[in-house]
């Protein structure tokens, strides 16, 4: 039986996918990663349950996960993800001696999931894209980021680099970034200030922690600049800013485009990547966008299709050679949940993809399952 502990009010979100698996106060599952609890009330009814979630991992468990040798599963490894990026930015804020070490693990460790599970990844990225947390949108952020450059084929060096700044970017913004975005209301000037900084004061934040690396800061410093020479802080433009921090910021405003907001109702997948497309004009490096695009294909893993039989469909792979997208088929052609899936070759007549999905309360799925994790 797993250690547990009491999940917090608040932990679990109506309308968002479980991002582990939750277990009563004997150790019995209730939920598994993945469900989707539907309504307050029934979120009501499970606290009176007493809900219990897997203990926090230990900075030497966090280390053991850095060198385990084994074949990695991005959905079991998310919550450990998550919780590793949240002390590894709270020691580089604190300025601990250890945050070069951490940040170094991180990035090795988002490189190699990425590497060994690529369609898993990105799926973690839409799965969990209707109202993502700081640490979630960070993590995105990187995942997309890997993903490019080896598209790109960036030496390793540099990807490596890539994942760090798309991991530090923001490390001024974290305290800000989920009231701001659970905000209604305009940004005060105090808010706006910090966003047009946060470049610096992320730089500063890394200087102090002990990363001493140029190259790095160079990539955070220009993360927002813009090709015609209307970003910030210092209104570079063209080939002036570096190729890495035009591949964050297209992964920044994409996940910004997919993920809702107080203030604004996310975009589909479909509409997000033709305002990518439509950009690419305006960069003078356009392959940075197109990498992007070919990264995601027009059917990315994680997102929900309507197929040609009426079937609602979860993506699960990205085409290859002779197969067109993969996906399994959750929700049959009269509406009806099926109680497992059964596996759809998008590239067949009566699997055509026929259009994205997006509904405002996604449906629940046992991720491991979908993607064959045993």
């Amino acid at each position: 039986m797993p250690n547990l502990v009491r999940v917090a009010p608040g932990a679990l979100v109506v309308g968002k996918p479980l991002p582990w698996t939750v277990y009563d106060h004997r150790g019995n599952v209730l939920l598994r990663q993945g469900y989707v609890i539907q309504n307050e009330s029934q979120l009501e009814q499970l606290f009176e349950r007493g809900l219990f979630q897997p203990r926090k991992a230990s900075r030497k468990e966090e280390q053991e996960v850095f060198d385990d040798t084994r074949e990695r599963n991005p959905f079991t490894d998310y919550p450990l993800l998550l919780k590793t990026l949240e002390t590894t930015l709270s020691a580089i804020g604190d300025g601990r001696d250890n945050a070069p070490e951490r940040l170094q693990g991180l990035v090795r460790l988002v490189d190699r999931i990425c590497r060994e599970a690529p369609d898993p990844c990105l799926a973690l990225v839409h799965l969990y894209s209707v109202e993502p947390t700081a640490y979630e949108q960070t993590l995105f952020y990187a995942i997309i980021c890997q993903l490019v450059a080896n598209r790109l084929a960036l030496e390793a060096s540099r990807a490596h680099l890539l994942i760090a700044a798309a991991l530090t970017a923001n490390i001024a913004l974290i305290p800000f970034l989920d009231k701001l975005n659970a905000s209604r209301r305009g940004l005060s000037p105090e808010q706006r200030t910090v966003i047009q900084k946060h470049p610096e004061l992320s730089v500063q934040a890394l200087q102090q922690a002990g990363i001493q690396d140029p190259p790095l800061h160079d990539i955070v410093l220009q993360h927002h600049e813009r090709s015609d020479g209307n970003g910030y802080p210092r209104g570079l433009g063209g080939i002036d800013i570096l190729q890495e921090a035009q591949i964050l910021s297209y992964a920044e405003h994409y996940v910004a485009l997919i993920t809702r907001r107080a203030y604004r109702e996310r975009r589909s997948v479909s509409d997000a990547m033709k305002a990518i497309r439509a950009s690419l004009s305006e960069n003078p490096r356009p392959r940075i966008g197109q990498a992007l695009l070919e990264v995601l294909t027009d059917y990315p893993p994680g997102c929900l299709v309507r197929l040609a039989n009426n079937e609602v469909a979860v993506v699960t792979h990205r085409p290859v050679r002779h197969l067109g997208p993969m996906a399994q088929a959750i929700i049959g052609a009269k509406g009806d949940r099926y109680p497992g899936s059964f596996q759809r070759d998008c590239s067949e007549l009566d699997f055509n993809i026929r259009a994205v999905e997006q509904p405002e309360i996604m449906p629940s799925m046992d991720f491991g399952l979908l993607w064959g994790f045993h």
